[in-house]
């Protein structure tokens, strides 16, 4: 799916790029272990960052997407015109933004964190 997306994408002039794709319940926790080490509180950190063995990364099906001229993981994405794409044609490929602003979750938002479920 991910591949026929990209592949779309560039047909209409977008570059897709991966940032972030599978992680490891393991790989995760580094993550949190990282940020703990810059100072940032839990609290903090759970914001931003799903705990060890709840991140969609885990399941192989998330990816952050990110495009040239723009920032890796960074709210700025929605500006994009790869953003833009998405928004619009995502849901052909099985996509959908995983955490929009306002979401139940109350994850942070994320622009940049496309989930695969199927069509």
């Amino acid at each position: 799916a991910w591949l026929r997306m990209r592949s779309a994408a560039a047909a209409d002039g977008i570059e897709l790029q991966v940032v972030s794709a599978f992680r490891s319940a393991a790989y995760q926790l580094v993550i949190i272990e990282r940020k703990l080490e810059r100072g940032l509180s839990m609290d903090e950190i759970l914001q931003v960052s799903a705990a060890p063995g709840f991140s969609e990364h885990h399941s192989g099906r998330a990816l952050d997407i990110s495009t040239p001229d723009y920032a890796a993981l960074e709210e700025e994405f929605e500006d994009s015109p790869a953003f833009a794409w998405l928004q619009r044609e995502a849901r052909r490929y099985g996509y959908a933004l995983s955490y929009p602003r306002g979401n139940r979750h109350a994850i942070a938002y994320e622009p940049w964190h496309w989930c695969w479920h199927r069509p």
